[in-house]
């Protein structure tokens, strides 16, 4: 597989009917009983609980440099290597993994749309085989350029040229629903629920770009904006910032999210649609 060819959202029918070559990393980030009970033959089991601290309250942040470094090294990636990623919810996780592999300064990388639920609706090739990952020595180094924090999050409220993309449900985003000590959004935020992205009649595929450029732009999410995004703990976000690469926006991920900013007394919070 000339796997430099690769684009940045591969298709499972594409991608089934190229050889197998030694460079590309198939990755699977799922729990352990969804890669035991059939996963795409040759992939590797990341597990979402190995891509956060779990540090509360902003439980989705960053891992530690040495936690990263043991997770890619265990599956074994290299500077050589294509990782092709996917998931089995439509690409929360998967765009996540995405992320972090820009945070570690990693950028070859593929997303197989549809992931797990298109593979497995098309017909094709399924095992239980265990991982069989061979491992290697990476050592992971973080830059933040992708990332955001509370006080990046803090100073677009007064920037024009910076929007917050908040990739929840609508009722969290009005603050209806409890998912902190308090609920609602970042003052001047823009709301487009990380499902809305999906085409949830095409085996949860991505929507066709020129229609989610489209879905973008009607709320200003524009190459002309600067744009941060986050959900509840950089999970959902995890397509969203996936997205936004897709389409080549300016975008960042704020990891420390809703469970960072709506657990902090000090932080501005709307209300409303």
């Amino acid at each position: 597989m000339n796997h430099n060819a690769l684009p940045l959202l591969l298709q499972p029918e594409t991608f089934a009917e190229q050889p197998a070559h030694d460079d590309v990393l198939l990755v699977i980030v799922a729990q352990a009983q969804v890669f035991n009970a059939g996963h795409i033959p040759g992939s590797v089991l990341v597990e979402p609980a190995e891509l956060v601290s779990g540090d509360k309250p902003a439980v989705g942040s960053l891992p530690s440099e040495e936690k990263l470094s043991a997770v890619f090294s265990r599956i074994g990636l290299n500077s050589n290597s294509h990782v092709v990623v996917y998931d089995d919810e439509g690409g929360g996780w998967a765009g996540r993994f995405i992320w972090t592999l820009d945070v570690i300064g990693h950028p070859r990388y593929s997303y197989l749309d549809g992931g797990l639920v298109a593979w497995k609706r098309l017909g094709l090739p399924l095992t239980a085989e265990p991982d069989l990952a061979q491992r290697s020595e990476f050592r992971a180094q973080i830059d933040r350029s992708c990332a955001a924090d509370k006080a990046d999050v803090l100073a677009s409220i007064d920037d024009e040229q910076t929007l917050i993309w908040d990739a929840r449900a609508p009722e969290e985003f009005a603050g209806k629903k409890v998912t902190a000590l308090r609920n609602g959004h970042v003052p001047g935020a823009v709301n487009i629920n990380w499902v809305d992205l999906m085409d949830h009649d095409n085996d949860l595929r991505l929507l066709p770009l020129p229609q989610l450029t489209h879905k973008l732009a009607a709320k200003g999410l524009t190459k002309a904006s600067h744009i941060i995004t986050h959900c509840q703990t950089h999970h959902r976000s995890g397509l969203t910032y996936l997205v936004g690469k897709l389409l080549d926006l300016p975008i960042r991920a704020y990891d420390g999210s809703w469970s960072e900013w709506g657990n902090d007394p000090t932080t501005p919070v709307s209300t409303g649609q």
